[in-house]
């Protein structure tokens, strides 16, 4: 079986756990437009490959989540709306969320929750205390702490994304989205993928950054 074959087992396994009362048809459509809005041929880096790594991490840290289901939930709709000419992806992907989950019977409680955690990715800011916006946060940042190898390549496919872009207007903003997370007083909050991921991940940006403000500057 395949990632996305074990993917979509999973979120019929999750939902049946979310919404009880939802037919396995109805689950199964929504999960599958889903998996087709992931799979645009628009998208290099926010594809499939990117929601599988994030469920991944979240299976794996789930335990310092207050509600891991939510935060599953808000990883499948973090990014489904994707156009890298709009600057409202976030709040789309949200929209999208409280519409297809109301519609499918997600209790009132976790679909606000999901919307929350999909807006919560624009910035990545999470409060004190925030266990479930710590984990969705901390797995859609897990690349950031890849070795260079896959950190180069996982640049280079956001670069594509952003073709229709001039050469220096992307590294001009991409130097500035760079600035803004280094700035954050954390990259990571869930404490054992803090220990592993932070000093990994903050040298890998401040490495593109040298990078991209050398080649601006040629």
């Amino acid at each position: 079986m395949g990632e996305i074959e074990e993917v979509a087992g999973a979120w019929q396994v999750m939902m049946s756990r979310v919404a009880p009362d939802a037919s396995a048809a109805d689950v199964g459509a929504l999960g599958a437009r889903l998996l087709g809005r992931w799979g645009e041929e628009h998208r290099h880096y926010h594809d499939t490959a990117h929601l599988v790594a994030v469920l991944k991490t979240i299976d794996e840290y789930a335990d310092a989540a207050e509600d891991a289901d939510a935060v599953r939930l808000a990883a499948w709709y973090h990014d489904a709306v994707y156009d890298p000419r709009a600057d409202d992806n976030e709040a789309a992907s949200a929209a999208l969320a409280r519409t297809e989950l109301t519609g499918l019977g997600v209790p009132a409680a976790t679909v606000a929750e999901v919307v929350r955690l999909v807006e919560l990715t624009t910035g990545h800011a999470v409060e004190p205390g925030d266990r479930n916006g710590a984990l969705l946060a901390d797995a859609d940042l897990a690349i950031l702490a890849s070795p260079p190898t896959a950190y180069e390549a996982y640049a280079a496919a956001v670069r594509r994304e952003y073709a229709h872009v001039p050469d220096d207007a992307f590294r001009a903003g991409r130097a500035a989205v760079l600035r803004r997370l280094l700035r954050l007083p954390r990259l990571f909050h869930t404490p054992e993928l803090a220990a592993r991921a932070e000093a990994a991940a903050r040298a890998n940006l401040e490495e593109e950054l040298i990078w991209l403000n050398r080649n601006v500057m040629n």
